[in-house]
């Protein structure tokens, strides 16, 4: 039976903190792990083991990455629980970019499929998606034009990819492709998965303008594989949570930044009053 982490299937407190924290930054050095953690090196090296016999991390030399879990509703849940103020903030920010009329692009990103509840109200849009779970939510809006890229399908990411994919977005003409991505390391975009990296660079391509969205908490990471520089894209949206330092390198290396603010939560909006 191959060892992967199911419905049901249990993690420790501590592998879980360790599967959460290498998720959350995409590629993580075994030292941080064992000064996060306070851990000697033979028990993190058990942790990693068996972490890595369920199928959700990899060790390549001295580094640690996270892999898609083989559950895909494990993995789009968990995804979309992660930073969801800040994601819902960032949504936002981004439909406002968006006019009646326009023909827009949205990858399988968590981060982009939180703009849905504010597309209905944008009349006529045509959205030009690869996403099934976001395909599924749009559907039922009549008043928007939905067009669904074919392909292979991952559970993983609840999306089509691959060559049928790329191929049949070319034809078209995107006012806006809304691309989000894995990690951000210095002036360049990341994702862990090839495939995926191809079907948001295939919308990115035939886009008259690329807005990518980003939470705060993946600036400063990195992942497995290229997405894209920043410069590449027209406008780069994140929250209120980036470092002020790293908000002045990116606006100083040119890149269009629009920062979304975040609501408090309510229980510390009712604290505050």
């Amino acid at each position: 039976m191959n060892a992967v982490l199911v419905e049901g299937q249990v993690l420790s407190g501590r592998r879980r903190g360790i599967l959460d924290y290498v998720t959350e930054r995409g590629v993580v050095p075994v030292g941080d792990l064992l000064e996060r953690f306070s851990l000697s090196r033979a028990s993190i090296n058990r942790d990693l083991l068996a972490l890595s016999a369920q199928g959700l991390l990899r060790r390549i030399g001295p580094d640690i990455t996270a892999l898609p879990s083989a559950s895909s509703s494990g993995s789009v849940v968990y995804r979309a629980r992660q930073a969801v103020a800040q994601k819902q903030a960032i949504a936002a920010l981004a439909a406002s970019l968006i006019s009646p009329g326009d023909t827009v692009a949205l990858d399988d990103s968590t981060t982009v499929r939180a703009m849905a509840d504010s597309l209905s109200a944008i009349t006529p849009l045509t959205v030009v998606t690869n996403s099934l779970g976001l395909g599924t939510r749009l559907g039922a809006c009549e008043t928007l034009g939905l067009i669904g890229l074919g392909g292979r399908y991952s559970p993983t990411f609840e999306a089509f990819v691959g060559m049928v994919c790329e191929q049949s977005v070319m034809s078209m003409r995107i006012d806006l492709a809304f691309v989000s991505a894995a990690a951000i390391h210095g002036l360049t975009a990341y994702h862990q998965v090839e495939e995926v990296i191809r079907a948001k660079q295939a919308l990115m391509a035939v886009a008259d303008a690329r807005v990518l969205l980003v939470d705060s908490g993946k600036f400063g990471n990195s992942a497995m594989s290229r997405l894209a520089a920043l410069s590449e894209f027209d406008v780069v949206i994140t929250d209120d949570g980036i470092a002020p330092a790293y908000a002045a390198m990116l606006r100083d290396a040119g890149v269009t930044l629009k920062i979304a603010a975040v609501s408090p939560p309510v229980e510390s909006a009712l604290t505050a009053g």
